[in-house]
């Protein structure tokens, strides 16, 4: 299973339930198709950067997943046949280095310290104590 990202856009005059039928349905395409999501983001009702079939706003989800690359195919058939989203996109993350990065976006969403942001704390912390090792080592000696 690959590592992905997905964004789409909503139009904003979709009501409540209408938004929340179409997030759960793409929810339910991706677990249909043996995808996992691992988090997902409700960015809410937010600006456009320019307008997008004359519509200022819209309304931003993301989710972050793993499925097997046949399944982002029949997932992007289904965001173009739906007039109700604005814009889409489908991001693959496949280097060691971008699948690090889907897991600390991952642990971003869930509001968990990331792995590489852990790592970089104990080494500040080890260095840190190193430090104040040779300072009390030095201050002992005059």
């Amino acid at each position: 299973m690959r590592h992905y990202e997905t964004m789409f856009i909503l139009k904003p005059t979709l009501v409540e339930e209408e938004i929340k039928s179409k997030i759960e349905f793409y929810k339910e395409v991706i677990t249909k198709h043996h995808g996992v999501i691992e988090t997902s983001l409700d960015m809410g009702m937010r600006n456009l950067a320019y307008e997008i079939k004359k519509h200022k706003r819209g309304y931003y989800y993301v989710a972050y997943f793993k499925a097997e690359p046949s399944m982002i195919l029949e997932l992007e058939r289904l965001y173009r046949i739906n007039e109700d989203v604005l814009r889409f996109i489908v991001i693959k993350y496949e280097s060691k280095k971008e699948v690090e990065a889907w897991h600390a976006l991952v642990d971003r969403a869930n509001k968990k310290p990331s792995h590489a942001k852990e790592k970089h704390e104990k080494t500040e912390h080890t260095h840190s104590n190193h430090i104040e090792e040779a300072e009390s080592v030095g201050s002992h000696s005059e």
